[in-house]
């Protein structure tokens, strides 16, 4: 389990760079990251079951539908986080649910020639998040945000990756901080404790669904993308010691190469840790890493947000053929973990 933490250290202890988690975590974070089967075909095209090829270059993950939505098993799914909800609440853990969007929300303009979003799934957000809603379950909504930041004339998404923009996991930073702070106004910890932001870098670099799926000729037609990091502040470090009134558990979208939790451990002004692993491996499998961990049972946060992704917000934990065979468990195996794991 990829577990870090973010906050802030006295002068004269020996830092761990974010260019060296970086390093170890995520310059190949494409690789780390990915989604799909670990076996791609050696040649993708407009039609593949891989990555849809669009137009100046964008590529889309193709293992989703564009057109149809399955509700119950979106309602199933729900049911079981609202599960997860009511028993970390009975272990004093507040949960906040983040549902990132699918990218071609943003970007269906990109698609390729005959490629068009349905009805369905254009509004299959607003059914995952108002269902949360229903349920009784905290959650951002990140479709609204991300359209602010688009309209605001900011990229949300990187071309040829599957991955979030820096602005983007910026304003949901911001936005799941506020929420934060509203199930938990009080954070234990000391102000002054959460990450400084450091300076800016660029990098350039192929996308993931350019670098995982496609070949060596249209990697080279698509070109590289430009990827804005941050470099760790002065007297900052990423630390494993210090308790975090925070935890966020999810997939690559929260790893630290793309700067979430750094931002909401600046915004919030305390420490935040996360744990993450490869979409394939699934948010469901990720939660009981977490909570089955040493880590948790010693330092309890008071808010863990959850993260996950929407177009496989339909994949309970019985999905064979999409998350990785460990991954797979019965909704019953689940919830015996879960309530296992918290002592219940």
């Amino acid at each position: 389990m990829t577990h870090v933490r973010f906050n802030a250290r006295p002068v004269g202890r020996r830092p761990l760079l974010l260019a060296a988690l970086c390093s170890a975590l995520c310059v190949a974070a494409p690789v780390m990251a990915q989604t799909a089967p670990a076996t791609a075909p050696a040649a993708v095209n407009q039609d593949s079951s891989i990555v849809l090829i669009g137009k100046d270059g964008w590529l889309f993950p193709a293992w989703g539908s564009l057109t149809e939505v399955d509700a119950p098993a979106i309602a199933r799914n729900t049911a079981l986080i609202a599960q997860a909800r009511s028993a970390l609440a009975a272990a004093g853990v507040k949960l906040e649910v983040l549902v990132l969007p699918d990218k071609a929300l943003f970007y269906e303009d990109k698609l390729p020639d005959g490629k068009h979003l349905g009805q369905a799934v254009r509004g299959r957000y607003a059914l995952v998040h108002d269902g949360l809603e229903k349920a009784g379950v905290p959650a951002v909504d990140a479709l609204q945000v991300l359209r602010q930041v688009k309209q605001g004339g900011q990229e949300v998404f990187y071309r040829s990756d599957q991955h979030w923009t820096q602005p983007a996991a910026d304003a949901v930073a911001v936005a799941v901080a506020a929420q934060v702070r509203q199930q938990a106004p009080t954070l234990a910890g000391d102000a002054g404790s959460g990450m400084a932001l450091g300076s800016e870098i660029k990098e350039r670099r192929f996308g993931d669904l350019a670098e995982l799926f496609l070949t060596d000729d249209q990697r080279k037609s698509i070109g590289r993308d430009t990827f804005t990091v941050r470099r760790q502040a002065e007297q900052q470090s990423l630390l494993d010691d210090a308790p975090a009134p925070v935890h966020v558990t999810g997939h690559s979208m929260v790893q630290p190469y793309f700067g979430f939790p750094q931002k909401l451990s600046n915004v919030l002004d305390r420490p935040v840790s996360v744990n993450w692993k490869p979409g394939n491996v699934g948010h469901w499998v990720m939660l009981l890493e977490y909570l089955e961990s040493s880590e948790f049972r010693q330092h309890k946060p008071q808010v863990l947000v959850w993260q996950m992704f929407e177009p496989s917000y339909v994949q309970g934990p019985d999905a064979r053929g999409q998350w990785d065979n460990a991954s797979i468990m019965t909704p019953q195996q689940w919830s015996a973990r879960l309530t296992k794991a918290l002592g219940q």
